[in-house]
Formats: C-alpha cells, sequence, structure tokens
C-alpha cells in the first residue's frame, strides 16, 4: 500500500482540531445491503417493485441478495469493530419489521434487528437507527404512497413498534433520510422508487413526509419520556448550495427558487414551523397548494435533538434553457442545473468542493441555530480497480474523506456545532438506479464471493480516528 501522507497530511492540521469526544462513524441501508428479500417475513418494497421495470436500474440489477448482510451481519460488526469507529448509522427496513405497513410487528422481521443491535453494543459500538431509508412498503404505494396523507400516520406507527422493541438499548434515532430523495426523486424525477413523475404529487409527497417525522418524534420522544429513558431525535437532510450560474438576475431568481425547492422547503418547517413565503408564491404560479392542515407545522416543528447532515455537492443553477430561452412564465419553480467547470469530479461527474461543504455547515448553524449536527454521510463513488488480493488503492476517495473531515473541521472552528462524522459508505453496496457499477464503500465488496476487504481508505480512516482520540482535547 503507498504512503497517502503526501495526499492527506496537508488535511491534518485542521482534522486534528477535531475534539477528542468527536463520534465517528459509517453509515450503510437496509435495502443497499441487506438482500434476503423474501426470507423472515419481509414483503416487497417501492425498490423491489421498480427494480423490475425494464430499463429502471443500471444494469437490470436489483437488491435481492446484495452485500448478504441479513446473513453475514456478526461478520460486519467485526468489520466495524477493526476500523475504530464508534457509531454505526444503519436503517430499518419498514417492510420486514411490518410487512404490510399496517398492523403488528413481525417478531422474525423485528429480531434481525434486535440481533444486530446487541452485536453493536457487544462491541462497544453505538447504534444510530434510521427508520426510514426509502424503502416503503409497497402496499402502502398501493395505497397512494407519500402524496396519500394516511402515509404519514401509518409511519409513526411503524416507528411507536419500533421504539417499543429497541428503545431499551437504542438511544439514537432518525426519522427520515433524504426526504429530498424520496419525494423529488421518487414521485417528480421517477428516476427513484415509486418511479412517478408527477409535480404536484411530489409537492404533497414532501409535506406528507415532514408530517409523518413529526407525529414520528412526537410517539418516540412520548414513548421514551414514559420510560423515563434517554433518547436522542433526528431527522437526516441531504443539503447543497444554489450558486447562480451568473450574475444575471434570471439566473440569481433562479438559484433563489432551487434553493427554495431544495434546501428551505425541507428544513424550515422543521426549524421555523412554516414553509418559505417566497417557494409558495412559486407553486402559486403553478396552481399549486402545499396540502397544510390546521396543526400541521405545529406537528413538523415538533423539538429534534441532533439535524443529520448529508452532503456530497452543491449545483450551479441557470434560469435558461440550454438554448438561452428563458422559461416560460408558468413555470416559476423550474431551473436548470449546469457544471461548475473546472472542478476535479468523482466517478459520478458530481464536483468536489469541499469548501462549499464548510459553507453549507456555516449557513445552517446561522440560519437554523440551537440544534447540534451530525454529518450523517459523506462519500464518495470511484472506478474501484483491485489487485489480485482484492485492495483497492483509492487514494482518489481517500483525498476526498480527507478534504471533507477538514472542511467539517473548518466550520467547527468558525463556530459551527458539529458533533461527528459518518462516512458513506461502510462497504460498496446496491446504489439504487446505478445499480452496482457505482462504488461508494471503504471497504470493497466482491458481490461474486461476498468477500470484504478495507480499502485504503478504510486504513486511513482508522488511523485518523485513532490519532484525533489519542490527539488534542480542544
Amino acid at each position: 500500500m503507498p504512503d497517502l501522507t503526501t495526499q492527506t497530511g496537508r488535511h491534518d492540521a485542521l482534522i486534528d482540531t477535531l475534539p477528542r469526544d468527536f463520534r465517528w462513524g459509517t453509515a450503510t441501508s437496509s435495502y443497499q445491503i441487506e438482500g434476503a428479500v423474501n426470507e423472515g417475513g419481509r414483503t416487497p418494497s417501492i425498490w423491489d417493485t421498480l427494480c423490475r421495470v425494464p430499463g429502471a436500474i443500471d444494469g437490470g440489477d436489483n437488491g435481492d441478495v446484495a452485500c448478504d448482510h441479513y446473513h453475514r451481519m456478526p461478520e460486519d460488526v467485526q468489520l466495524l469493530r477493526s476500523l475504530n469507529v464508534d457509531t454505526y448509522r444503519f436503517s430499518v427496513a419498514w417492510p420486514r419489521v411490518q410487512p404490510t405497513g399496517r398492523g403488528p410487528v413481525n417478531p422474525e422481521g423485528i429480531g434481525f434487528y434486535d440481533r444486530l443491535v446487541d452485536e453493536l453494543l457487544a462491541n462497544n459500538i453505538t447504534p444510530w437507527l434510521t427508520l426510514y431509508h426509502w424503502d416503503l412498503p409497497q402496499e402502502l404505494e398501493d395505497a397512494g404512497g407519500w402524496p396519500n396523507r394516511d402515509t404519514a400516520y401509518r409511519f409513526a406507527d411503524y416507528a411507536a413498534m419500533t421504539y417499543e422493541a429497541l428503545g431499551d438499548r437504542v438511544k439514537h434515532w432518525t426519522t427520515l433520510n433524504e426526504a429530498w430523495c424520496s419525494a423529488h426523486l421518487g414521485y417528480y424525477v421517477g428516476v427513484h422508487a415509486p418511479g412517478r413523475k408527477d409535480y404536484g404529487d411530489h409537492i404533497s409527497a414532501v409535506h406528507h413526509l415532514l408530517l409523518g417525522h413529526g407525529l414520528a418524534v412526537q410517539r418516540l420522544r412520548g414513548a421514551a419520556e414514559a420510560r423515563g429513558r434517554e433518547i436522542d431525535l433526528a431527522i437526516t437532510h441531504i443539503l447543497g448550495n444554489s450558486v447562480p450560474a451568473s450574475d444575471s438576475a434570471v439566473d440569481i431568481e433562479a438559484a433563489r427558487r432551487a434553493d427554495a425547492l431544495g434546501f428551505r422547503m425541507y428544513m424550515d418547517p422543521i426549524f421555523k414551523g412554516s414553509y418559505p413565503e417566497d417557494l409558495v408564491a412559486d407553486l402559486a404560479v403553478r396552481g399549486i397548494e402545499i396540502p397544510v392542515q390546521e396543526g400541521d407545522l405545529e406537528i413538523t416543528s415538533s423539538r429534534i435533538d441532533t439535524l443529520g447532515v448529508n452532503y456530497y455537492r452543491s449545483s450551479m443553477i441557470s434560469g435558461t434553457e440550454e438554448d438561452g430561452s428563458e422559461f416560460e412564465p408558468d413555470g416559476a419553480p423550474v431551473t436548470r442545473a449546469v457544471p461548475f467547470g473546472d472542478r476535479p469530479v468523482t466517478y459520478l461527474d458530481w464536483e468536489i468542493m469541499p469548501e462549499d461543504f464548510t459553507s453549507v455547515l456555516g449557513r445552517i448553524s446561522l440560519d437554523y441555530p440551537g440544534v447540534p449536527m451530525v454529518i450523517t454521510e459523506n462519500g464518495a463513488a470511484y472506478n474501484d480497480v483491485p489487485d489480485a488480493s482484492g485492495f483497492v488503492e483509492d487514494e482518489e476517495r481517500t483525498d476526498y474523506i480527507a478534504s471533507h473531515i477538514a472542511a467539517v473541521a473548518a466550520a467547527r472552528n468558525n463556530g459551527a456545532d458539529i458533533r461527528g462524522y459518518f462516512a458513506w459508505s461502510l462497504m460498496d453496496n446496491f446504489e439504487w438506479a446505478y445499480g452496482y457499477d457505482k462504488r461508494f464503500g471503504i471497504v470493497r465488496v466482491d458481490y461474486e464471493t461476498q468477500e470484504r476487504t478495507p480499502k485504503a481508505s478504510a486504513l486511513w480512516l482508522r488511523d485518523t480516528i485513532a490519532r484525533v482520540r489519542g490527539g488534542s482535547s480542544a
């Protein structure tokens, strides 16, 4: 293995300012790693269904086996232990725990997570549980999915039954992962499950996701208080800046619209108890109203303890079509993302801008003060090439992670209250519409043999964690 000091050493000074009690972890999600989709009483999710649609997933891939984590969980926990992480962020599969999205808990399904939690605790790893990472039970989608208000109440019931089984040992509960992806990519763009393409449905889905979050927060906090337990409640958003493509009024206005739709629509109802006024006006141009009922925003703004931040990139926004013409007047929310240019990119052509990560974290701390942050996902896909032993010398990913941890440290030094960093992902996995071609893992998975091999990035992270824990306690 090459000495990575040359590439990553320039970040050490900032990274070493992180405190000894900074939380270190990695993250995964249920459908991406578990497999065993037909075992233990699990029923289909919207992703099982989308994977059967011809052309929906690159390579015709699916999550039927994925990383076989369902059968290899103890081995994977030992892998976590070897990396020095103190926290593991995982998600619970709703159709495994409550197969139809209604009715009682499935004992065999919840039993898997019961064993996982015990295994983590036995290895001194804190479980960080995410209730929803996009695998909605198909029966609830058939009943209308997230555009249907009833789904929010079904989610709160599922949250409560999961807490009943695991709340005696799990303190950290995240309700939703990246509601923007669930709503925008799932119900408008259609590249994520359930693959629908209706702008109005997507707006309704946003509100009902946030309503479900608030209802779950109330149920979980009430259950914890009734039992005298500590609980840390969170939601995770994917956040980035919307940067005007030029200083023209058209592009500045387009960036404002994009920011309202991609950032403030998800943050304001939680931290301010309202939707942005400019967003409401933008939607009105299209004849769309957010389906808010009396009391909803008091629910969405129920107190949380931590904000999970997922960061991958920001966007440069134009207000014109590719031919330079402006969007039609009735298309007020419409914008177009354009390349920043002159930036290194990942295997997904996502521009690498760690300094913008610092900017995003600073903005959150100023605009939504008072709630600590944890970076619940950050990482990069590269075209990994293993050697004969399966080892991957992923210098690019290592430098990406190092530069972004340094960006977190810079934001902390500027006053942002950030208490942890979780790398995405623990291991290569089913990367949604990209199938298995795009690898984000710091651990390589040979999908034919299911052998796990830590990459250079994993070893760098392991050693960095050890160094920071033994370094300055500032």
